[in-house]
């Protein structure tokens, strides 16, 4: 059920910088970014400018705008009086999560929506202190939405600098264009299309950008393949070298050198450790990795995990698998969610020093969540997700001495990734961590 926060209605093309205004406050009041509060008032601005336009089209003689928030988004519906505007409307796709035009002789109706956040809260009680807010509060001068808006333009602006140098030729152009508002104040009306159609260009340029940005990725894991392939025959060969050193059939070894060929053994190892998981990772990364679909038994797979898995676990610390209740079966490539399910236990294990780690899985749906949860130290909130970056390690962590590469976790995710679910961590300092695995019981291969 819709529940209306504002009803707005404009009669001349002056109104849409009011509407602009309160389509931006009422985002603000419901939780959504900044950066998303400036997407939602200048597609409402868009449209409201074209229905009043004479220069595109007969103008709307009125039209009336209804916010309201439905199933966690904010809707805008925009109702125009007068002759046919869809075709002169904007494509707004870019700045919105929905938009559909219902087109009539006498009437258009404009539907827009975003998304709100989860964390924003908007209890029943809350969304009528929200209404009641709105209704009492007074709109600002189209001049002082104007010097608002350049505030918003400007900030946008240096938050893309940071990435891009080449957007120096789109900086130059918005200074002109807000240096030209304050110059010609009395062109207001000119000098905002002109802005909204430079904020339009500049989403489209972030497009092209993070287009480059996945190009250089995907030259960055053909790099990391080709340089852990090429490794790991020369690290194989130290390795065999210093197992030929300690051999007992070998010429004795003083005690000295015994400890400096264990300690090059154990070098190349760790480093041999480093080569295969950047290898694994840069598979992944560049889709050679191809899942054998299959029906997979995980009461099968549990039981393996069990007997493998045992060994590492200490005397402090208990490894519980626990089977899923029949019947137990997934439609996945039980080699990819092997390797997942191993290297998340053996992680639980590895910062793990007195308690359990236990895996369990159960039905939610269409899907099997399987969660792997320990007693160990536990990550702090702020670094969940820098947990996923390659080679980042959480500093002092593990408490039973174990080190890493950096690279199970980000490896882990992009085969969940694969098998067509996600891998997502709840955790706290202290009080353990749990590493939930969600999968579509029947798979993505098309199949059921």
């Amino acid at each position: 059920m819709t529940v209306r926060l504002l009803h707005l209605v404009l009669r001349t093309e002056s109104d849409v910088f009011v509407a602009r205004q309160r389509a931006r406050e009422v985002a603000a009041a419901v939780g959504l970014e900044r950066q998303d509060q400036v997407r939602l008032a200048t597609a409402l601005s868009e449209v409201g400018r074209t229905l009043f336009n004479e220069r595109v089209g007969p103008p709307a003689t009125a039209a009336e705008v209804w916010f309201g928030v439905d199933d966690a988004t904010l809707q805008i519906e925009v109702v125009a009086i007068g002759p046919s505007q869809a075709e002169q409307l904007p494509s707004l796709g870019r700045l919105v999560d929905s938009l559909t035009i219902d087109d009539g002789p006498t009437t258009t109706v404009v539907r827009m929506s975003r998304r709100i956040p989860a964390t924003a809260g908007l209890t029943p009680e809350r969304l009528d202190r929200i209404s009641a807010e709105l209704s009492s509060s007074a709109p600002r001068t189209p001049l002082d939405e104007m010097a608002e808006q350049n505030e918003q333009l400007l900030a946008a602006l240096e938050e893309t600098r940071a990435h891009r140098d080449e957007l120096a030729r789109l900086n130059a152009e918005l200074e002109e264009t807000n240096r030209g508002v304050m110059a010609l104040y009395n062109q207001l009306s000119d000098e905002l299309e002109e802005t909204n159609r430079g904020v339009v260009a500049l989403y489209a340029e972030l497009d092209e950008r993070s287009a480059q940005l996945r190009a250089a990725s995907e030259a960055k894991t053909r790099f990391l393949a080709n340089v852990s392939h090429e490794l790991r025959a020369p690290v194989t060969a130290v390795i065999g070298l210093a197992r030929l050193l300690d051999d007992p059939e070998s010429d004795p070894l003083t005690e000295d050198q015994g400890r400096q060929v264990t300690l090059i053994r154990g070098s190349a190892a760790d480093l041999l450790r480093l080569v295969n998981d950047l290898l694994d990772l840069a598979k992944a990364e560049s889709g050679t990795i191809q899942p054998e679909w299959s029906d997979v038994d995980l009461r099968g797979l549990f039981s393996q995990l069990r007997g493998t898995v045992r060994a590492m676990a200490t005397g402090d610390v208990q490894l519980v698998v626990s089977d899923p209740a029949p019947p137990a079966e997934i439609r996945s490539d039980e080699v990819l969610l092997a390797q997942v399910l191993r290297n998340l236990l053996h992680n639980g294990l590895k910062f793990t020093a007195a308690g359990e780690v236990r895996m369990t899985a159960s039905r939610a749906g269409g899907d099997w969540l399987i969660e792997v949860t320990d007693t160990g130290v536990g990550i702090a909130p702020e670094l969940h997700d820098r947990i996923f970056e390659e080679f980042y390690q959480v500093p002092g962590r593990s408490p039973t001495g174990a080190t890493g590469t950096g690279l199970g976790l980000p490896y882990a995710r992009r085969l969940v990734t694969l098998l067509g679910g996600e891998l997502t961590v709840a955790s706290e300092p202290g009080a353990g961590s749990t590493f939930t695995v969600r999968l579509p019981a029947a798979g993505v291969d098309g199949t059921s």
